[in-house]
């Protein structure tokens, strides 16, 4: 077995241990270099796990060693390597973006930082549905403290929404992998595929319905329709970094998503074949129109970008319901575009409100910008981005998620909601951009800040937007065998269970 498969998990948790515990006598300068030495090494080791992923085999590493079903496993594709880089470089930048000072708003930072890191990792690593949920668990519980981070009433408020709606999703995840265990035996997700594929006529309703309920509880996670209410609120009352950072959150559960439709409801899953598929079609288009019906009402940037998430969630959601592997090319290459461009804003949207004082990022007038420029560039590059308007990664994501469905009945719908869905975003971040940089006043706030660091990681994260362009043709390649290989469910269970298929 490979060690360093393990270490994206181990090394955040033994990190945040030790903040934990000596976070009293440790200075704050030597917390800062603790906490960005071990995210800073989460980069390479994402790097390397990315290239042995690209070999085309899959490894898998057997806590205890402890083969599967009946161990714990850890499983390493093409996929969750994409993951782990993209969660390693948002990480980087958004706790370069914190150690500018937001870390120090209140006790306990790094070491959260760290524990959701961990979840966010181990989600993404997991072959057995238990232990995701168990990750599930620990990057919630770091996320409820984080978000309630630098206190206020309405980060209380919105963490309250945020802690009650995730735990109720908690206990429906326990209750859906019940009947799942009674019936199949495993949770393990290839064993699991095996099982579901020749599951009896009087099986298949119980593990149907374990399955649709499953959909609900990585549905809340993703914020699709109608389970969205709690994501608005949070995302814009969380710290910047912590906002930053959470762009990633609803891509785990659309992960979660992709990965039990593709392999334990998938194309090769007897009666229950692609039992997720219809749901999700009109749950994502759904998800996507009225987030940008909330978008274009918004009433600051902060809660703009928010809705502009479950944007993104339903256009993703929509790829993952069309399921051709050109569907999922597109639909992974928006994931990456949308997480990083996402959190970059969210930064900027910060800086932004720095400089206008108690205005914040409201939509109305307010003081003159300190540096209206550059912020008004960065803006543009973003909303360009978020809109999905060329030359960006946004416009080619949606492309070729838009000739995904080209020549099928899905087009009819797809290409109508896409559209007005971009043409919504524009709009919504037009009016933004020109109330925040058009209707500024003549005299600055005094207590305008400039922080050369902080604009430095929002510039990064949102300069990736035009590097996904410059590597699409090899990113292209990539993706798409991603895509073939979360198909080819024989693969996994050739390699995770002893004796392969049966």
């Amino acid at each position: 077995m490979n060690h360093l498969l393990i270490l994206p998990i181990l090394l955040p948790m033994f990190v945040g241990s030790l903040l934990l515990v000596s976070g009293r006598w440790l200075s704050e300068g030597m917390q800062r270099t603790l906490a960005l030495l071990a995210t800073l090494a989460l980069l390479p080791l994402a790097l390397w796990l990315v290239a042995e992923a690209h070999l085309g085999l899959l490894q898998v590493y057997a806590l205890g060693n402890w083969v599967a079903p009946f161990g714990i496993v850890l499983v390493l594709d093409r996929l969750s390597a994409l993951m782990l880089l993209v969660t390693a470089l948002l990480a980087v930048l958004a706790l370069g973006y914190a150690v500018r000072g937001d870390d120090a708003r209140g006790p306990g930072f790094h070491a959260l930082f760290q524990f959701q890191l961990m979840g966010i990792n181990g989600a993404f690593l997991t072959g057995d549905l238990f232990n995701l949920f168990v990750f599930f668990e620990i990057l919630l519980i770091a996320s409820y403290a984080l978000l309630l981070h630098g206190g206020g009433a309405e980060r209380v408020r919105a963490g309250l929404h945020y802690v009650l709606l995730n735990l109720l999703g908690s206990s429906l995840f326990l209750i859906a992998l019940g009947p799942i265990y009674g019936i199949a035996g495993t949770l393990n997700m290839a064993d699991l595929a095996r099982e579901v594929a020749n599951a009896s006529y009087d099986q298949a309703p119980l593990l149907g319905a374990a399955g649709l309920l499953l959909l609900l509880v990585f549905g809340l996670k993703a914020a699709i329709l109608p389970l969205y209410f709690w994501l608005p609120r949070a995302y814009a009352a969380a710290t910047a970094p912590v906002a930053a950072l959470f762009a990633i959150m609803t891509k785990v559960g659309v992960y979660a998503i992709l990965r039990v439709s593709t392999m334990v409801f998938g194309i090769e899953a007897g009666l229950l074949t692609e039992l997720l598929e219809p749901w999700l079609w009109p749950l994502s288009l759904l998800t996507l129109l009225l987030g940008v019906i909330g978008a274009l009402a918004a009433s600051s940037l902060h809660l703009l970008l928010a809705y502009l998430v479950i944007v993104s969630v339903g256009t993703l959601l929509a790829g993952v319901a069309l399921g051709n592997s050109q569907a999922l090319v597109a639909t992974l290459y928006y994931l990456m575009h949308s997480t990083w461009v996402t959190a970059g804003m969210f930064l900027l949207a910060d800086l932004i409100a720095r400089q206008r004082g108690g205005k914040g990022t409201r939509l109305e007038a307010g003081p003159a910008l300190l540096q209206p420029q550059l912020l008004g560039g960065l803006f543009f590059i973003g909303a360009i981005g978020m809109a999905g308007l060329p030359p960006l990664s946004g416009f080619f994501a949606k492309l070729l998620l838009l000739d995904a469905a080209a020549g099928s009945r899905e087009a009819l719908w797809l290409w109508p909601v896409l559209l007005l869905g971009s043409l919504g975003s524009l709009v919504a971040l037009s009016r933004a951009g020109s109330v925040l940089f058009w209707r500024a006043g003549r005299v600055m706030m005094g207590s305008a800040e400039r922080d050369h660091g902080r604009l430095l990681a929002c510039a990064a994260l949102l300069a990736l937007s035009p590097l996904l362009v410059v590597v699409a043709q090899p990113l292209s390649g990539y993706l798409e065998a991603t895509a073939e290989q979360l198909r080819a469910v024989e693969l996994y269970q050739q390699h995770i269970l002893p004796g392969g298929p049966r």
